[in-house]
């Protein structure tokens, strides 16, 4: 049965067309049900289910285990190993386990790295790059070297484009700008300049240069694991010119002389780092991740791209995110409307940031394929029966 065009229904036509799109969904998941979500975001179900199996088995629980015991370091090891795995993580660098997420990193890089007499380099893509330099504003002298801001945050630069302080202790960037959907399609190369990024929302998603980098952070909760882990990988260099006066819980050296267990770790979090890390060698690894978070991302884009301006994208071609497909619908009450339909049809988590409105698709790499296929249908009908 074909949805007819919405301007010209009565109330009952327009909740039989409603019904004809949730029943185009359900073929595809007879849950019928898509977390879109920013974070905390959708996790395998392998990984769930696994994870609640063990959960209840008596003597099993890693919830119930001291993260001193022998069981509990064997977690840790299987967690770091995965990570080392799949990012090709060399020695010379320090896999750490830390809390107080992304946020907390903005804060703990300037004040360990920012040095006296020198400055320290933040190319600006979108809003948390922004929060990040202003933390280290209140460090030290930090400079925006490069900044989107007055076209949006649509876009990243150019290679060419970045010219670092030969004084610079560090550059920063953000690989992946969640809010606007901006992400960068190469490893920032600092030259002499070592480089630090926060890849909260697109690490794991595909291979990456890890020897690009003195220092890589990210908040686990999109692609990793469950909120409330935070993983840093550092280079033994970094860490031994960190500074030896700071606070134990503030300190990388600190944090990695004594194996991410200056206090009691997220035990659970970490554990299921690890189970993330075994379902996505079973996917095989980043790069079959990479060409599905393609294909996924595709899906979504040639919807607004074949819809005539119905749906407009927030980034630039070059620089969208296969992680967060940002985009507008021309009006408030178109997109309110929307979120509605959507929502009815089993779609949720759409809504985009607060801070900027309009909408946002978060497909991280547990997010299905079919899921991405089902919305563009549903965009496509609610185009038709809306425009």
């Amino acid at each position: 049965m074909p949805v007819k065009a919405e301007g010209v229904l009565s109330v009952d036509d327009r909740l039989i067309n409603r019904r004809i799109v949730c029943e185009r969904i359900k073929t595809v998941d007879s849950a019928n049900y898509y977390n879109f979500s920013a974070g905390p975001a959708i996790m395998p179900r392998s990984v769930l289910a696994r994870a609640r199996e063990e959960m209840l088995s008596p003597g099993r629980s890693v919830m119930e285990i001291s993260h001193r015991s022998d069981r509990f370091l064997s977690i840790l090891d299987a967690a770091e190993s995965g990570i080392r795995e799949l990012l090709g993580v060399p020695q010379g660098y320090k896999v750490l386990f830390l809390q107080g997420g992304a946020s907390l990193q903005f804060a703990m890089v300037p004040m360990n790295f920012l040095v006296s007499n020198r400055t320290a380099d933040y190319v600006i893509t979108g809003a948390w790059g922004t929060k990040a330099l202003a933390e280290a504003k209140s460090c030290g002298e930090a400079r925006e070297i490069f900044s989107t801001a007055e076209t949006g945050f649509r876009s990243i630069p150019e290679e060419a484009e970045l010219s670092f302080s030969p004084q610079a202790s560090y550059a920063h960037y953000t690989s992946n700008e969640t809010i606007d959907g901006v992400e960068f399609n190469y490893d920032l190369d600092g030259k002499a300049v070592p480089v630090i990024c926060d890849a909260s929302s697109n690490i794991l998603s595909k291979p990456i240069d890890i020897e690009k980098y003195a220092l890589l952070y990210a908040g686990a909760q999109k692609n990793i694991g469950p909120s409330g882990v935070t993983l840093v990988i550092i280079r033994d260099e970094m860490i031994a010119a960190a500074p030896t006066g700071l606070s134990p819980m503030l300190s990388y050296r600190s944090i990695a002389e004594n194996r991410s267990m200056l206090n009691t770790p997220n035990t659970w979090g970490i554990y299921l780092v690890g189970l993330v890390c075994e379902w996505l060698r079973t996917q095989g690894g980043l790069a079959s991740m990479k060409s599905k978070n393609e294909r996924k991302a595709a899906v979504i884009y040639n919807a607004i791209d074949m819809s005539d301006g119905f749906y407009q994208g927030h980034a630039e071609r070059h620089a969208r995110s296969m992680m967060n497909v940002t985009f507008r619908l021309g009006s408030q009450d178109r997109e309110t409307h929307f979120v509605s339909e959507a929502e009815a049809a089993g779609f949720h988590g759409l809504r985009g940031h607060r801070s900027v409105g309009g909408m946002r698709a978060s497909i991280y790499n547990a997010f299905p394929h079919e899921g991405c296929e089902a919305l563009a249908g549903f965009m496509q009908d609610f185009a038709q029966n809306n425009g």
